[in-house]
């Protein structure tokens, strides 16, 4: 009796086995239509279509085809770029700016691998960004298929969420799974892969599943049962009607008690300072409402990250100098979607004498180094934007502003450092051209409509001392990744998302290396944009360290290359700047946006810089 209930249970099991790797339980429930012609493809381009996505970055391959095609034909405009690292950038600066989410597309194997870096400078810098990646079959996972790797291992530490569509009927659940996880709470990439066979049309999976024609064995015959089940398993229900509209994410917000508290803190405070970061202009709160708040409490403010730019070219209540030393006279410090990173000194800036008041959407990051340097006085767990909206709500009702002496005393710190900045920018240097001053009178020069892209290590830092960003939402960056190559990927989804903007790239000529080739896209695509690369022949970041504390340049040596005659090799127009044509430098950057904005080129100005101490004593580790 125990033998046959054995056999019977084993047997059950069996079954019930087989019925789940052939997905036959599956078309039990859900019609199979294997005359359709629909495929996978358009249920993605229909998620994407419903969430007002209006372009994808792709670079192609013949697994992500489906998704191309498709998006193509509903409208959805599909930038191919020439480094699947680019697309990936591009999408981010669209999550950036847009307050929608990026989105890049590309193939299996290298065409995922490839995009790691600028994934991981995404997750950083907490930016939403949807990656989909093709990939082997389902069938063909494991047995040594084209480009076949294990994606979710390696996307599973990087990623919020990760998964791999089973089912082509389950697309636009993932989905929208996925997008809502990637905007909730601390914003962040998703990864979402697609088998190759729930992508394609049905007949032409069934097709290449193996089934054999007029099968004469038992063996071949269970096979052809086998696969045709999983075949039919896969498409049951693909194409029912499903809800394809976005869910709206979740955000935590600062309880009204740690309002109150902050209220109290900040109301008490003689020399207050506020420091904000990037999460401050993360979407549902407008900039328009923040940068109100701001100016009405009256808080002297420094920016960093995405934040740049919040206030304008000239706010009375930003600083940009000597953050230090406002941080060592300050009794109130609020950190609004700031951490206490190397970008802080791990919190070593900060007094110990003042009250600490901090807010982010990162639980983990209210506390980060606090254990060693510093201590917040009030953790807040919520929306930075929506936190500075409503403190200044309730000290409205208090009456509260801070004082205008204590702003003047850290701005007449801060004119005395522009002052210095402004003659560094008048000395003369043994070869080529300042950098500084070359930066002084682009500053002079950029228009009112100018978003700024950095990327680079010693010319870039050099640009944040000296350009001002105009707006909000026009300054990008890597983040705390440092990550060099962000440039042509950020100003290609930059200025599709402001197409009526001047973009332009501050280009260090290491960094340039990383995308130059890109202004490929830039004129197929018709998407023009500007660069100004900083060519120095090195690597002048690491150079400042290295040579002094080691005695040796090796491996920062570049050349002074004609990156000009590269850009007109593929359609765009280059300038070369140095001591030979100095005088011209005005004229050449009115040219560059002239050319750029009414003739719809792109441009990029190579110029050539000799070596200053502006940065003496900067670390780049």
């Amino acid at each position: 009796m125990i033998v046959f209930l054995l056999v019977i249970l084993i047997s059950l099991i069996l079954v019930l086995y087989i019925a789940y790797k052939t997905r036959w339980i599956y078309t039990l429930i859900y019609k199979v239509d294997e005359d359709s012609t629909a495929y996978g493809g358009e249920l993605v381009a229909d998620v994407l279509k419903a969430h007002g996505i209006p372009y994808i970055f792709c670079l192609s391959g013949g697994h992500i085809s489906p998704i191309l095609v498709a998006c193509e034909k509903h409208g959805i405009r599909v930038i191919d770029t020439r480094h699947e690292a680019n697309a990936a950038f591009a999408a981010d600066a669209v999550s950036r700016l847009s307050g929608k989410i990026g989105v890049c597309v590309v193939t299996a194997g290298p065409g995922l691998t490839n995009t790691v870096t600028a994934i991981k400078n995404a997750q950083m810098a907490e930016s939403p960004l949807l990656l989909i990646g093709g990939c082997a079959a389902n069938l063909s996972k494991g047995r040594g298929a084209l480009q076949d790797i294990d994606h979710m291992s390696l996307f599973s530490s990087i990623c919020k969420y990760t998964i791999s569509v089973q089912r082509v009927r389950q697309i636009p659940n993932l989905l929208r799974k996925a997008i809502f996880i990637a905007q909730s709470g601390t914003p962040g990439p998703v990864f979402v892969e697609f088998p190759i066979d729930v992508l394609y049309p049905f007949y032409l999976v069934q097709n290449e599943v193996g089934i054999k024609p007029n099968p004469k064995t038992l063996a071949d015959k269970l096979a052809n049962l086998y696969l045709s089940t999983y075949t039919r398993g896969t498409f049951a229900g693909a194409f029912d009607e499903q809800i394809l509209t976005p869910i709206p994410p979740q955000i935590s917000y600062a309880l009204n008690h740690s309002i109150q508290k902050a209220a109290q803190l900040v109301q008490q405070a003689k020399y207050p300072v506020c420091l904000l970061g990037s999460q401050t202009t993360l979407p549902p709160t407008s900039t328009s409402d923040i940068v109100e708040a701001l100016e009405s409490m009256n808080i002297p403010c420094f920016l960093g990250g995405m934040a740049r730019g919040l206030l304008g070219r000239n706010s009375p209540i930003q600083l940009r100098h000597c953050r230090k030393d406002a941080l060592k006279e300050a009794d109130v410090v609020l950190l609004i979607g700031t951490v206490c990173d190397f970008r802080l000194g791990y919190g070593k800036v900060l007094s110990r004498k003042s009250k600490i008041i901090i807010v982010n959407r990162n639980s983990s990051s209210l506390y980060q180094n606090s254990d060693v340097f510093w201590k917040p006085t009030l953790a807040i767990k919520g929306d930075p934007a929506n936190f500075i909206v409503r403190l200044n709500k309730n000290l409205l009702e208090k009456n509260y502003k801070c004082s205008d002496s204590w702003i003047e005393t850290l701005r007449s710190k801060d004119n005395i450092k522009e002052e210095i900045n402004r003659k560094m920018g008048l000395e003369r240097t043994e070869y080529h051209l300042n950098p500084v001053h070359v930066l002084q009178e682009l500053e002079n020069q950029l228009p009112d409509d100018a978003i700024l892209v950095g990327d680079g290590g010693d010319f870039v830092a050099t640009a944040a001392y000296v350009l001002r960003p105009r707006a909000p939402l026009t300054w990008l960056d890597p983040g705390a990744f440092g990550t060099l190559g962000v440039g042509a990927g950020f100003a290609l989804g930059a200025k599709l998302v402001r197409p009526e903007a001047s973009i332009w790239i501050i280009y260090g000529d290491g960094a340039l290396g990383y995308s130059i080739m890109e202004y490929d896209t830039f004129i197929r695509h018709k998407i023009p944009i500007i660069s100004i690369v900083g060519n120095d022949a090195c690597w002048s970041q690491i150079a400042r360290d290295q040579v002094p504390l080691l005695g040796s340049i090796v491996g920062c040596s570049l050349e002074f290359s004609n990156y000009d005659k590269i850009v007109e090799s593929l359609g765009g127009i280059g300038f070369r700047l140095d001591q030979t044509n100095e005088t011209e430098m005005i004229n050449i950057f009115k040219q560059a946006n002239e050319i750029n904005q009414k003739h719809r080129k792109s441009v990029l100005i190579n110029c050539l810089i000799g070596k200053t101490n502006f940065r003496q004593g900067s670390i780049s580790v």
